[in-house]
């Protein structure tokens, strides 16, 4: 039986970096700011938190880290993401999943709206049964809040799903649920995280082989 399919989007799906260094490049031109981005640096602070990404990332030129993230998400939700910034093989991969009646969902530490945005820009949005992105009363993972919620709509248990995500907050939250992990290495990982090679893939279009393949339960 296909079993549920949970999937973080940022660094799993969507490769968001250089769409949030040319909002905060951008930020940082109308200031005047000389302070430039380097998109190699800036890649690992991806899955650190929006306050602390836009602290770290704007530099000398940061205020209020609060004021900072709100005024990115606003640029943000009026951006558009290309469908080029997909990961290769996320596109078809997903269609063949959902087409073995595997039930997809989302669960990411992005805003609800941006979420639903980027799903919506990049044509991807069909293949979800749920998406859940945080709001003000929701924890960020590797609190559970996320992935309760996304248990709760896809009616399902944890044990009988798969989280693919590219992160140790992804690895955290799995593995809190007693939920297995698949590991994509193309994301916003720690240096220091290692994950089991047998669980880790390079490639989405692998990952999804497998998955078909049922070598994942």
């Amino acid at each position: 039986m296909a079993r549920p399919l949970i999937f973080d989007l940022d660094g799993t799906l969507v490769d968001s970096c250089a769409i949030c260094v040319a909002i905060l490049s951008d930020m940082l031109a109308q200031r005047g700011s000389s302070h430039r981005i380097d998109m190699d640096y800036a890649r690992p602070f991806m899955s650190i938190g929006g306050q602390a990404m836009v602290a770290a990332l704007l530099g000398p030129a940061c205020g209020d880290p609060a004021e900072e993230i709100a005024e990115f998400r606003r640029r943000y939700a009026v951006h558009d993401t290309a469908r080029d910034t997909l990961f290769p093989h996320v596109a078809d991969g997903l269609a063949r999943l959902v087409a073995a009646g595997h039930r997809l969902a989302i669960c990411s530490n992005k805003p609800q709206n941006l979420c639903e945005k980027v799903l919506a820009d990049t044509g991807l949005s069909p293949h979800f049964a749920a998406i859940i992105g945080t709001t003000p009363d929701r924890r960020s993972k590797p609190a559970p809040d996320l992935l309760d919620l996304t248990l709760a709509a896809l009616k399902t248990d944890a044990a009988d799903c798969l989280f693919i995500g590219d992160s140790e907050l992804d690895h955290q939250v799995a593995d809190a649920a007693g939920m297995p992990f698949l590991f994509l290495t193309h994301g916003y990982a720690h240096a220091d995280y290692v994950a089991d090679p047998a669980f880790s893939y390079d490639c989405f279009g692998v990952l999804t082989g497998d998955i078909l393949a049922g070598r994942h339960g």
